[in-house]
Parts: structure tokens; sequence; C-alpha cells
């Protein structure tokens, strides 16, 4: 990685870790800050991800493992309620780098797109609907809502990624390091007890 890069990479770990940014968002802010041309390669989420371990090893170490337990149960109740949907863990809650001011992301796997809206609307839970990109390059919609995590004490943004039943195949192949990049309820339950 050059100078750049790494600069980029480290400024967008700060942001990252201290406001709950994203990768995407936090690099192009990061570029921004440190004044650099638009057209500046961009390091890698990987290269992100290592500077964001490194940043909470340096100045989050006595407050990130407490914070991350928080999620990964508050995540497992929201798993447990949805489990008709096949809830399965991802980003930087199931990775093990989240933060107090990280998001809580699951993917459902649905027989009927609609069912999950549903069942929320059913349980008189408020939400935002939004198209992002899914895990396969395409168009998926995602419900985001506000839930109170109680050992955190503060609300926590849920986004339920919606899926087809059939996604669910391609969805545990391990990513570039090797690691699944997202878990089950069984999945989740076993780092929990770790």
């Amino acid at each position: 990685m050059n100078d750049a890069a790494f600069e980029i990479a480290a400024t967008a770990a700060r942001m990252v870790v201290e406001e709950g940014l994203a990768f995407g968002p936090s690099k192009q802010r990061a570029l921004k800050a440190l004044g650099l041309p638009g057209r500046t390669a961009l390091p890698s989420n990987d290269e992100v991800e290592a500077q964001v371990l490194d940043y909470i090893a340096l100045f989050c170490a006595d407050t990130q493992p407490g914070e991350l337990q928080a999620l990964r149960e508050h995540a497992l109740t929201w798993m447990q309620r949805l489990t008709e949907f096949r809830p399965h863990l991802g980003g930087a809650v199931w990775q093990g780098w989240a933060t107090r001011l990280s998001d809580i992301d699951l993917a459902l796997f649905c027989d009927d797109p609609k069912s999950a809206e549903i069942a929320l609307i059913n349980q008189n839970l408020r939400y935002e609907t939004q198209t992002v990109r899914g895990m396969h390059g395409d168009d998926v919609d995602v419900l985001s809502l506000h839930s109170f995590c109680p050992d955190l004490h503060e609300d926590i943004g849920v986004h339920l990624r919606i899926y087809d039943l059939d996604d669910l195949r391609g969805a545990l192949l391990p990513d570039a390091q090797g690691r699944a990049p997202r878990g089950d309820l069984a999945a989740l339950k076993l780092l929990l007890s770790r």
C-alpha cells in the first residue's frame, strides 16, 4: 500500500470507529479531509479493516469488547425474533470490530420478499425502506429501524436486507480472507459462548 492509500485507510478507519461510518463513505470523506485529488486510488476494504482493528487496539481496547458483546446479544434477540426468515448476521458485528456506533446488519432469506415487511407491520414497528447494492451486486430492499439496546442504553440501527430464499445458497461463500461473511443463529450463539 502506498503512502496516500495508507493515509486514506488510517483516516477512514478513525471515521469508521469514531463516527460509525461505513467503509465506502469513510474512504470518500478521508480523501476530502486529506485534500487529495478525487482520482486518487482508494485503499481496499480489507486495508481499511486492518486499520480499524489497529485503531481499536490503540484507542478502544478497554471499551470495544463489551460494546461488541452487547451488539451481538442484541443481534441475537433480533435473529430470534425473525427466525422464520432465516436471519444471518453480517458486517462489523459479525466480523468483530463493531463499536457502540455500529449498526446491526441482518440478511433475511424469505420465501416471499414482502413477508418480512408484513411481520414488522404486524409487530407495530416503524421502519424506513431503501434500496442498496446486495451481496451479488443486485439491488435489494433494506428495512431500517431503531431498536433500544438495554446493555448500551441507547438506540441502535438495525438494517434488514431482504433476499430471496434462493440467495441463501451463495450467501456463505468465504471472502478473500477465507472468512464467512455472515453467520446464522447457531454461528452467533457459538461466538457468544466464547
